[in-house]
């Protein structure tokens, strides 16, 4: 592979960072400032086209030439089927997320940062997805919670936006310092922290497998922070809720993935443990899915039951990677993953659909108010296009067929029957009933929209642009394609549960 179309695909727009905050911060009368706004949302789309250019160029080479490692100095890269799968989910969203932000957060103070902190944490989770290292996996890992945080805590103005933001950045720091404690523990025991390495350095000599497990749980709850593992999930509300609907697509669509990405990459260097995650990742999918469904049930803010609604689906791929872990089938991990993609579509596609609600309802009327359930009643008859996409949206992530969500379920699903152990069929029974729970508090939003007079709300709505119901109709085609064509994606998906299989020996 040719390393420069690789690694342009992480420093584009990381590059593009600075230079659209600073050409965002050129002049300060009227018209200058109406200027830079539409120059820093060209720029920053602009950055992540240029960003599609070098991944074409690397999957290409990938799938003719299979997995490859990189060195830079003392930074390590990996190119396999897990690095693509995200870099493909963080460009998909990225773009979807800064074409849909351009009138949503025009005029807004900071705009420059929004967008320069946007293409920065989207170059960051990139380069933690191909991290071989594990002291440069924590580099990247702190880089995505710095910018990610900085996102959060946008509307500064607004107290509890603040509030978020200081919890996320307390619990992410939290976390960030475990990670670090078992980058040293591992360190002292191995020797090195090349995680081809450490494989080599354990293998050949005796450790202590007590504090190789040590390490493990510290990653597990590090990490876990990120990846809103109940009970560490308590940010992940506030953060939702309280930052651009953009944010909220970007750290529910891909932010907590690369949490989970992160987590298994620091695991596979402790050899031997394999069946010990896979009955920790099931018991802690059985718990988020419960959790996260009760606690949406109870929401009367859309963007709260989505990020509850979150914790559930972060539950099915942690069952579908226990199930891998524990018996080494390749489904598992490759349906896993497959709901890794369509959770980012299919949550991306419900937050950018309620911040267009947002927008049209209460942005263009001079108000930052929160979208509550009842606020939704009778939406379909002026915002029509909206209405069905974040139908199709939630009906997806209920699991209705034949939308994407089902499809990347039921792989899981079959996956669980197939290792044949009745605790593990179980929770297959488990996965299943959640999934018919959840809608429960899905089927009455589309309900409000399309059966019940219109709110005060909506009638004092205005009309949207392009760019606001642009990506909303892409990403809602996307999620019907894969439903009806899932294999479209086995290209990345089998070679990321490949991936997973090779890393942790199975």
């Amino acid at each position: 592979m040719n390393l420069l179309n690789f690694i342009w695909m992480i420093t584009i727009p990381l590059i593009a960072s600075p230079v659209v905050y600073l050409s965002g911060r050129l002049g300060t009368h009227e018209v200058v400032l109406q200027r830079r706004s539409y120059l820093v949302r060209g720029l920053a789309l602009l950055a992540i086209l240029l960003a599609w250019v070098p991944f074409v160029f690397s999957v290409r080479t990938f799938l003719t030439g299979g997995l490859l490692e990189f060195n830079i100095e003392s930074i390590w890269l990996r190119v396999d089927g897990i690095s693509l799968l995200v870099a493909a989910m963080v460009l998909v969203l990225g773009t979807m997320v800064i074409l849909f932000s351009g009138p949503y957060m025009a005029g807004e103070v900071g705009e420059e940062k929004y967008y320069a902190m946007l293409l920065a944490m989207i170059g960051l989770m990139i380069g933690l997805a191909c991290a071989d290292d594990l002291f440069n996996l924590w580099v990247w890992f702190e880089g995505m919670a710095v910018s990610s945080y900085l996102l959060v805590a946008f509307y500064r103005e607004q107290p509890a936006s603040l509030e978020a933001g200081m919890k996320y950045l307390v619990q992410s720091a939290v976390g960030s310092v475990l990670v670090l404690l078992g980058v040293a523990l591992v360190l002292a025991n191995a020797g090195t922290l090349d995680m081809s390495g450490i494989h080599e350095a354990i293998s050949r000599s005796e450790v202590n497998r007590w504090a190789l497990l040590g390490a493990g749980a510290l990653f597990v709850i590090g990490f876990g922070v990120k990846v809103a593992i109940v009970p560490l999930h308590t940010w992940l509300p506030d953060a939702h809720s309280q930052a651009p609907s953009g944010i909220s697509a970007m750290l529910s669509g891909v932010v907590i993935e690369a949490g989970l990405i992160a987590m298994l990459r620091a695991l596979s260097v402790l050899p031997g443990f394999s069946i010990s995650w896979g009955i920790l990742f099931m018991s802690f999918g059985a718990l988020n899915i419960l959790y996260g469904n009760l606690l949406a049930l109870r929401q009367t803010m859309v963007k709260r039951l989505l990020a509850y609604s979150s914790l559930s689906h972060i539950g099915y791929i942690l069952l579908g990677l226990g199930v891998a872990f524990y018996s080494g089938a390749e489904l598992g991990a490759q349906g896993a993953f497959f709901h890794l993609f369509t959770h980012m579509l299919m949550k991306g596609l419900a937050f950018l659909a309620v911040g267009a609600l947002i927008y049209g309802m209460f942005l263009q009327n001079d108000s930052h108010a929160s979208l509550k359930v009842t606020d939704l009643a009778g939406a379909a008859q002026k915002y029509p296009l909206v209405a069905l996409a974040f139908s199709i949206a939630v009906l997806a992530l209920g699991g209705l067929p034949p939308l994407a969500g089902f499809m990347s379920k039921w792989q899981i699903f079959v996956a669980g029957f197939q290792v044949q152990n009745n605790w593990v069929t179980a929770l297959m029974i488990f996965m299943a009933l959640n999934s018919v729970l959840s809608l429960a508090y899905y089927a009455p939003l589309v309900n409000l929209m399309y059966r019940k007079s219109p709110s005060e709300q909506v009638l004092a709505g205005k009309p949207l642009p392009m760019a606001i119901t642009l990506p909303l109709l892409l990403m809602m085609l996307a999620v019907i394609v894969l439903g009806f064509v899932p294999q479209l994606m086995n290209w990345v998906t089998a070679p990321a549960a490949q991936t997973f299989i090779a890393m942790f020996g199975r």
